[in-house]
């Protein structure tokens, strides 16, 4: 049986909310970043991770960031307006037509 079905409408909301924060959510130590693909109206999310210095007797080594693939696509972007109920643009829809 769904969890939901036991739950009131309030209740269904607040969840609703918390889902919404959660999913775009700052990530911390990181910001997010977009590499151009194969054409200019593709752009990959990635995620540039800083790292802390390395310690060494002399105090510490600095740690370049790691980039690496932000599955959470346009979520945790903080420049985008995230409607869980609207959903994703399509941005596909032109590739297909």
């Amino acid at each position: 049986m769904n969890q939901l079905t036991n739950l009131s409408s309030a209740e269904i909301s607040a969840q609703h909310e918390q889902d919404a924060k959660d999913l775009t959510r700052i990530l911390p130590a990181s910001k997010k970043v977009y590499i151009e693909g194969s054409r200019p109206d593709i752009q990959v999310p990635m995620r540039e991770i800083s790292l802390t210095d390395t310690p060494t007797g002399l105090g510490g080594e600095h740690n370049p960031p790691v980039m690496v693939y932000d599955t959470s696509g346009v979520y945790t972007d903080p420049n985008v307006q995230i409607d869980l109920d609207k959903g994703l643009p399509s941005v596909r829809q032109n590739w297909i037509e």
